[in-house]
């Protein structure tokens, strides 16, 4: 297991802190496999039992089941793009595109709106697309229904909307210049492939309910559509809660960010009840995902206690409740990038400390 020292003093360089996790890099393609197998195989029995089980209760008890298993599958197809999933760069990126497909996210689209722009460009303004706050500025030269949809986004009850309209439909499926000015044939194909993938899945469903005298349209609401909306709450949900917090800065000077190291200050370890991060995949440990991202996801773990002991009170922990949850939804809604803080829509400013949200937030 790697050691780093306990430092007391400002960062150091990202190089630096990266050397100390080399040991956690190691990749496995029999473990990349076997998972990819396992995923992919509760995937196709959940959506089977949603389409041939009789009763609609057991359906839509398994909707939002289903749609867990399509982000445990995201997050294999996740790695695989980083290129920390197998160490043969071909076999991630066949993996990628396959693991990706029941999310419905094109590969190469994927690639560079997240590893390029967001790793780039973590909480950097004008670049980081990714819940970027508006400032209030920003805010009050909207339209009023534009304001309305960002309060909604930021209500703590709409991050699967967010992430629908902001992230997956106006960004990776077939996105226009104004959200992709670089046009690339593989872009395309990508995009084509998903479409089809997404076909070819409602297709199934609709010759199920044929075949099987149900109604079309409930295996369809059933085995599609409310998986695929659960899929893009918890998306939505977790890419939130690791980069909106009290303590979480943004910035808009390209130099001041660089200055700050933000692969460590920008986002959160979300600590959940036990065995949740497990589920999934370990993506809950994002610091040392930032930090690096060829680290595989079973490595993170170590990794990310690795960097807590190494950086006390550099990192944001954050144990999580609904209260503290709905607190930083309240709070955290603009942001003042002059006085670099968050405020409300109406102007009023966060509070400094995560505690006073009533929230538990701790720095390791």
């Amino acid at each position: 297991m790697s050691t780093a020292p306990r430092l007391s003093t400002p960062l150091p360089s990202r190089q630096t802190i990266r050397s100390w996790l080399q040991d956690f890099r190691r990749r496995s393609t029999p473990r990349a496999l076997a998972l990819s197998a396992f995923d992919y195989a509760l995937f196709v029995a959940l959506t089977v039992a949603i389409a041939v089980v009789p009763s609609v209760l057991v359906k839509l008890l398994l909707t939002p089941v289903a749609g867990f298993v399509i982000g445990r599958l995201f997050v294999l197809g996740h790695d695989a793009c980083h290129q920390a999933f197998t160490p043969n760069k071909r076999l991630n990126a066949v993996l990628g595109r396959l693991l990706f497909l029941p999310s419905l996210t094109p590969y190469s689209l994927w690639e560079t709106g997240h590893n390029v722009v967001h790793h780039g460009y973590t909480n950097l303004k004008g670049f980081d697309f990714v819940w970027a706050p508006l400032t209030p500025a920003e805010y009050r030269a909207l339209p009023r229904w534009r304001q309305r949809l960002e309060r909604i986004y930021r209500s703590g009850w709409a991050p699967g909307l967010y992430y629908l309209i902001e992230v997956w439909w106006l960004r990776m499926m077939f996105p226009s210049a104004r959200y992709l000015k670089v046009r690339r044939p593989v872009f395309l194909k990508d995009d084509l492939l998903v479409t089809a993938f997404a076909a070819l899945w409602v297709a199934a469903l609709i010759g199920t309910a044929v075949a099987t005298a149900q109604s079309a349209a409930l295996l369809v609401l059933c085995g599609f559509v409310l998986p695929f909306l659960f899929w893009n709450t918890l998306m939505g949900f977790v890419v939130y809660a690791h980069h909106t917090h009290p303590r979480i800065r943004w910035y808009a000077d390209k130099a001041q960010w660089s200055a700050a190291t933000p692969f460590v200050s920008t986002t959160v370890h979300l600590q959940l009840p036990a065995g949740f991060n497990r589920l999934l995949h370990n993506i809950l440990e994002h610091t040392a995902h930032h930090v690096d991202m060829g680290i595989p996801l079973y490595g993170l773990p170590d990794a990310q206690r690795c960097l807590e002991a190494a950086l006390p009170g550099k990192i944001v922990v954050q144990d999580f409740s609904w209260r503290w949850y709905f607190a930083t939804a309240r709070h955290c809604q603009l942001y003042d990038l002059e006085a670099a803080r968050w405020r409300r829509f109406d102007g009023k400013p966060a509070p400094a400390r995560t505690d006073t949200t009533g929230a538990t937030s701790t720095a390791r």
